[in-house]
């Protein structure tokens, strides 16, 4: 009995510190409809800060002082530093689809960590424990931290001030008043970009707070932003978005899942959080105190003049592919290693972009189908002696079949929930990967190469070239048969598509299936290039980097998805190659890209020659 009261003191001050960074999140979301995704790495930034402010104070004020006063100077840092970001980079596209955004605070994640690199250098930090709070208290023969008790008062006391800031204070009723509808508020004479700025600092200030608090209780790392962000997202989205009482909740939940499912159920501890947050978005679409949202704009008003008729891409497309069958002749090895990859993750892409763009169906865990791919392709060979042949057959079926039925689930949500539900059926078949010894966990499958007669890295390209050359075309040729265009009627009116006998959620159903399928292909080509599969096929950032390079290349054109893939792999690999800092250049550019080039690549170039001519 001691054992789970331990436990459920531990899930308590768990749950106090994910509300602390969710609430934050949430309050963000409520006013500014912004998908923070940098709100991880301010929680990181608040710790680092905290135990810099705390080592310079603590000479000069004396340990205890120095290292509270540290703490609360490192979470108004990180407010005013959420501030500049909302200042240069979140005021342009507050109007822009929440794609956009996503992308944009990605390129800041990006930024912040190869800052925190440069600054703190790559090694862990460990900083004194909290002063007052060093010792442990009996509890029926058991000892507790006394820090971890502080924790659990925190998480209340945090509520109440928020509670009474939202009730009992103009700039709190502003708050609500925006939440709920932020454009009649703007009409009544708000000034929203105050409110935004304002918003924006309380919220990043509280993530920061998060974490300056806990750098008495482990090292400080430069994995602390992916560490708590899905756990943040996880939490605001059961709680409901916008909802810092939903957010409590919610972190209360999570914490006592993640402290007893250690203890009970310890193969499943990764897999709780999120099929929790499945079944939760299952039966109350928009989480346990959430509203609907009032206008999704996960894809954004969609302008089709760029989805033209393949037809003129014909000689292109059939031009390019000639110069890349002649590849071989005149280029060496690695050359063709990067066409192949570059092709991989064209398809991959283009599956993203086909129900993105289309269908209006924003995908955060697109991964899955990826994954499902590359294991299937896998097992196939190295548990059940497949062929490379079947498992170009057996995998896209999977990834299919799974997309079916995450798919059911999927399309009964629109806006950011039905991301997050995506999200939440891929971080589950990770943490299946990752635990399960039948997929290898950590270690993967090895030794998963082409049949005899693809065995030559030359034979193996042309594989891959045709396999990728037909995929695109079927899926263009998706776009613009009858299906593709009842796609586009459901994606922009679902009510008057309805009315002229569209069943909209089976035309939705099926695009998910296809889209993962051709995401299932991809992933079995990857792990014949690689000759291994990882759990890191299924992860967060395999499921950003494909969203980066749709609207990198243009969400709105056919030839976004290819061009976005090659620019982007190019700039990863060549950038770190160059440089131990590629993440700031590259997070550089697709914030310039977010702000001065918003159609992407392919677009801005489109728009520039019609104006032109």
């Amino acid at each position: 009995m001691t054992t789970y009261l331990i436990q459920f003191l531990t899930g308590l001050s768990h749950a106090a510190t994910l509300f602390l960074v969710a609430s934050g999140l949430s309050i963000i979301f409520g006013v500014t409809r912004i998908v923070n995704f940098a709100h991880g790495s301010f929680y990181m930034l608040g710790a680092y800060l905290a135990y810099t402010f705390s080592q310079l104070l603590m000479t000069k004020l004396g340990t205890a002082a120095g290292f509270w006063i540290g703490i609360g100077a490192a979470a108004l840092g990180v407010g005013v530093i959420g501030v500049i970001m909302e200042l240069l980079l979140l005021r342009r596209i507050y109007r822009a689809p929440e794609l956009f955004q996503l992308l944009a605070t990605f390129g800041v994640v990006l930024v912040v960590e190869d800052a925190a690199l440069w600054i703190w250098g790559p090694e862990d930090l460990l900083s004194p424990r909290a002063p007052g709070f060093r010792g442990t208290i009996d509890i029926l023969g058991q000892r507790f931290p006394q820090y971890q008790l502080l924790l659990m008062c925190l998480g209340p006391l945090v509520l109440a001030v928020l509670w009474l800031l939202f009730h009992r204070t103009r700039w709190g009723t502003l708050v609500r008043a925006a939440t709920q509808d932020r454009e009649m508020t703007g009409a009544l004479g708000v000034n929203q970009r105050w409110l935004f700025t304002s918003v924006l600092f309380v919220g990043c200030l509280l993530a920061g707070l998060g974490g300056a608090l806990q750098i008495p209780s482990g090292a400080v790392t430069l994995q602390m932003d992916i560490n708590i962000i899905a756990e943040a997202f996880v939490v605001v989205v059961i709680g409901g978005m916008g909802s810092v009482t939903g957010a409590f909740l919610a972190a209360l939940l999570v914490g006592e899942l993640s402290a007893f499912g250690v203890l009970l159920f310890p193969q499943f501890t990764l897999v709780l959080i999120f099929a929790v947050m499945a079944v939760v978005l299952t039966v109350r679409p928009y989480g346990l105190l959430g509203r609907p949202e009032s206008q999704p704009r996960m894809s954004g008003p969609v302008d089709d003049s760029m989805l033209r008729s393949p037809r003129r891409l014909v000689p292109v497309g059939a031009a390019v592919l000639v110069l890349l069958s002649l590849l071989p002749v005149f280029f060496g090895e690695y050359v063709q290693l990067v066409v192949i990859e570059i092709a991989i993750l064209a398809l991959f892409a283009a599956s993203l972009h086909f129900i993105t763009s289309v269908g209006g169906l924003v995908s955060f865990g697109h991964a899955a189908y990826f994954g499902a791919g590359a294991y299937a392709a896998g097992l196939l060979v190295t548990r059940l002696a497949g062929s490379m042949e079947s498992a170009l057959i057996v995998g896209p079926v999977i990834a299919a079949g799974l997309a079916l039925v995450f798919g059911a689930f999927c399309i009964r949500l629109t806006g950011v929930y039905l991301a997050m539900l995506t999200l939440a059926f891929a971080q589950i078949l990770w943490s299946v990967a990752i635990q399960s010894h039948w997929t290898g966990g950590d270690n993967g499958i090895l030794s998963v190469w082409p049949s005899t007669w693809a065995s030559s890295k030359v034979v193996y390209y042309y594989v891959v070239l045709v396999m990728v050359a037909l995929s695109l075309a079927a899926l263009t040729r998706a776009l613009f048969a009858p299906f593709g265009y009842a796609l586009r009627a459901a994606r922009d009116s679902a009510l008057r598509a309805e009315a002229v006998g569209l069943d909209v959620r089976r035309q939705q159903w099926l695009a998910f299936a296809l889209a993962g399928a051709f995401a299932g292909l991809a992933g079995v080509l990857h792990t014949f290039h690689k000759g291994s599969v990882f759990p890191t096929v299924l992860s967060i950032p395999q499921s950003i980097d494909a969203l980066v390079m749709v609207l990198l290349g243009g969400i709105q054109t056919l030839t976004g998805p290819v061009v976005g893939a090659a620019v982007y792999h190019v700039l990863q690999t060549e950038i770190m190659r160059a440089t131990d800092y590629w993440r700031i250049v590259l997070g550089a550019v697709i914030l310039l890209m977010v702000v001065a080039f918003p159609q992407g690549i392919v677009g801005s170039l489109r728009k520039a020659v019609n104006r032109d001519s």
